[in-house]
């Protein structure tokens, strides 16, 4: 998938599927599906290092996470088995508030580290920084609703946009940053209605997460769909019960060795 097909998506009414990822081993696993695009997010500071917000990871932190996505990938390429996939890494905490050339750093890392794009959260005070990334030649996505970065502004984890007020600035920047030429807008935890809105309103392709069934695609946390998180947000879906499953190949692990069964002569050199 390249830039040019997220448009092209939405006129066709063909949906666009995203997860996260973080390593380069699932990362190939991810290259060999369909699904369209990886999202290197700032969730990694939670999902990978044990942290309880976004907000400790930094990004040459996200960088190093993009490097080894972007390896995976090209893994999968080298055998054949995949064509490539879109990688879109996640510019963190502060990095596109400090001023444009803080900002230009950030997204100069993550783009020697493999990313094909950036993600920034929000819109409001970083116009300016938004037009300049796009005007550099690198492609935006936006991320609107609940900003997991602005947690603490947000009074926690909560569906934002059932306020007429809310849900008009939300549209108001969705359809600016659209105008400033973000390609894509992430919709987090909004209203299934308001998310239906604002998809129609936009020429550009919304990609929801708990903004229910009407958005041009949809992402998920890779460990959540894979049931490896414990968490139990209503908007996850468990496509596997991969915590089951690991438990078990490392439980028939110990097992067999304590038995002696492994490894036997076969799995053994002479």
């Amino acid at each position: 998938m390249k830039i040019q097909d997220w448009s092209q998506r939405k006129t066709q009414n063909k949906k666009i599927t995203m997860t996260t990822c973080y390593d380069a081993w699932s990362a190939r696993i991810i290259a060999e599906t369909t699904v369209d695009s990886i999202l290197i997010g700032d969730s990694a500071a939670m999902v990978m290092h044990g942290f309880d917000s976004t907000l400790p990871i930094d990004s040459e932190s996200i960088a190093s996470h993009v490097a080894a996505v972007s390896r995976g990938v090209q893994m999968a390429v080298n055998n054949k088995t995949s064509k490539g996939k879109f990688l879109i890494g996640d510019m963190p905490f502060l990095s596109y508030r400090k001023g444009i050339t803080e900002a230009m750093n950030s997204v100069e890392v993550l783009m020697k580290a493999g990313a094909h794009a950036v993600k920034l959260e929000g819109l409001r005070g970083h116009e300016d920084i938004v037009k300049n990334i796009v005007g550099s030649g690198v492609p935006v996505m936006g991320h609107l609703g609940l900003t997991p970065q602005s947690v603490h502004g947000l009074g926690g984890y909560k569906i934002q946009g059932r306020s007429e007020v809310i849900a008009k600035q939300l549209l108001e920047d969705a359809l600016e940053l659209q105008e400033l030429g973000a390609f894509s807008v992430v919709l987090e935890c909004v209203p299934t209605a308001l998310a239906q809105k604002i998809t129609q309103e936009l020429s550009i392709p919304t990609i929801g997460i708990g903004a229910g069934p009407h958005c041009d695609g949809q992402v998920l946390v890779l460990q959540d769909l894979l049931g490896l998180s414990g968490n139990k947000f209503k908007f996850v879906r468990k496509f596997a019960d991969g915590e089951s499953w690991i438990k078990e190949a490392l439980e028939a692990f110990s097992t067999a060795t304590q038995s002696k069964d492994f490894p036997n002569m076969d799995e053994s050199f002479e």
